[in-house]
């Protein structure tokens, strides 16, 4: 990939008014350090996080449950946003029309400054009322209380979509008209698998945009989307949004 020109052949660069939408996935956040969820180099792979999340289950607002995303929260508390993370901030300040969906619940998208993102899974700095479904922030680790509580007394869950549960129809919504416009549509470190994210760059390619992938491994859209880029996401993706705006200097 070196010296390579990633975009070369396809007619793009960069204009503030186009509509441009990227989804990222684990692999974003892997290289901040942040444990996947599962494979190779997942927590699956730590007994500690076998044995808390054996006690987790619904309804998802008890100790047990907390315990096991205290955990994980600790985990993602010592990882900083990496230059992938950053180059998106930088892109969403160029476009005036320009989305963030992202799979990650561990909240890395917003520390580094994104402001528009839609997080289909949730995330993991955040509380629901059961009762009232009210989110409410919870930015410290250890938390004060297990569970932590809402104003009106009720336990809160975790704001993360669980196995089998539905996504919030309001994000997903919204996720899904981004796509449907989109000029340019970035799939960036994800697996390509997972319902209804998988989707969307293929909505993005039947409304007629330029969909590119940026992923370490080949994924199943790789033969399918307009152009494919092996490679780490923190180091490719400021490697194209250099050549999008050396290209939009000519726009």
């Amino acid at each position: 990939m070196v010296g390579e020109v990633l975009l070369d052949g396809l007619n793009l660069r960069a204009n503030p008014e186009m509509c441009v939408v990227v989804l990222t996935g684990a692999g974003v956040s892997a290289e901040s350090g942040v444990p996947i969820f599962r494979g190779k180099g997942s927590m699956w792979e730590k007994e500690e996080a076998r044995r808390l999340a054996s006690r987790a289950g619904p309804p998802w607002n008890t100790r047990e449950t907390w315990e096991f995303y205290e955990w994980r929260r600790r985990l993602v508390k010592s990882c900083e946003p990496n230059a992938a993370h950053l180059t998106l901030v930088r892109m969403e300040k160029y476009f005036q029309d320009f989305s963030l969906v992202t799979q990650n619940v561990d909240g890395l998208h917003r520390r580094a400054g994104s402001q528009k993102v839609y997080e289909l899974h949730g995330n993991m700095w955040q509380g629901r009322c059961p009762r009232c479904g009210e989110v409410v922030e919870l930015p410290e680790t250890p938390l004060k209380s297990l569970p932590p509580l809402h104003g009106c007394g009720t336990a809160l869950r975790p704001n993360v979509v669980q196995f089998g549960e539905p996504l919030d129809s309001r994000v997903l919504r919204l996720a899904v008209e981004a796509s449907k416009r989109a000029d340019l549509f970035l799939v960036v470190g994800t697996s390509a698998v997972v319902s209804p994210a998988c989707e969307l760059p293929l909505l993005a390619l039947r409304h007629g945009a330029v969909v590119v992938e940026v992923n370490r491994d080949p994924t199943p859209l790789s033969g399918l989307v307009t152009r494919s880029i092996r490679g780490k996401a923190a180091e490719v993706l400021p490697r194209l949004w250099g050549e999008l705006l050396a290209r939009g200097r000519h726009y």
